[in-house]
């Protein structure tokens, strides 16, 4: 079955995303725009997974538990689990490899920890928005030990990314799907790094806002609507 994605959408955790992303926002502004699946990805972060997950439940939608971590190099990389159990395990890795740095919401924004029906249930004081000590193969590794997989981040960008930073995707990694940003033309984009044709693509929104969201605009082809098949599906070689 052919289902519409959107693997990368921050809540209010993230500092530098709005407030209003909260978990009945986010699943509310997915069912509308008829998505069937979305990961929630914060900074470094998997702790509204559980609360966005109830909420897009009852709306017939499918969350993804996961997280947006910056490793040692600088570079971003999505990392989705098969379950929120696993998704926090990996969270507890990135927490102790965090710099020892507070937050500051008047430079940064706030780090909302939130439930069910958006109260605020606490603001994270660890700053979110940096790098771990993690390297890129680590973060592979422990994700990979945890039974979830990763998609190297809006691998067109000239920050933040593996090819910005790194200048090459490790084969080693064993590496099948990238994301790119839902600006990205991929002709344009293949034209300039030829070598990455083989590779499977994914647009994500990397959303901050509601409205980025996407629209029913990128899609995986899947067996069954569920965490462990959307993951083995990313690891193929062709989707």
């Amino acid at each position: 079955m052919k289902a519409a994605v959107d693997l990368h959408i921050h809540t209010a955790l993230s500092p530098c995303a709005e407030d209003d992303m909260t978990p009945n926002n986010i699943a509310g502004m997915a069912w509308l725009k008829g998505l069937d699946i979305i990961a929630v990805t914060d900074h470094n972060a998997s702790m509204n997974c559980a609360a966005v997950s109830m909420c897009a439940k009852e709306r017939g939608i499918l969350v993804i538990p996961g997280m947006e971590v910056e490793t040692r190099e600088e570079v971003h990389l999505v990392c989705l689990f098969p379950s929120v159990e696993s998704a926090l395990k990996m969270q507890e890795l990135v927490h102790a490899a965090l710099p020892d740095i507070d937050n500051r919401e008047d430079v940064f924004g706030r780090q909302l920890i939130m439930d069910r029906d958006d109260g605020i249930a606490g603001c994270f004081q660890k700053l979110l928005i940096t790098a771990a000590d993690l390297s890129v193969d680590d973060v592979f590794e422990k994700v990979d030990l945890l039974g979830g997989t990763v998609i190297p981040a809006h691998v067109d960008r000239e920050s933040y990314s593996i090819l910005s930073n790194l200048g090459i995707i490790p084969d080693y990694l064993g590496i099948k799907t990238l994301e790119i940003s839902n600006e990205c033309d991929l002709q344009v984009f293949l034209n300039r790094h030829s070598h990455l044709r083989e590779h499977n693509f994914i647009k994500s929104s990397d959303a901050h806002r509601l409205g980025d969201i996407l629209e029913r605009s990128s899609f995986l082809e899947l067996e069954e609507i569920s965490a462990p098949c959307l993951i083995e599906t990313l690891k193929k070689r062709r989707l």
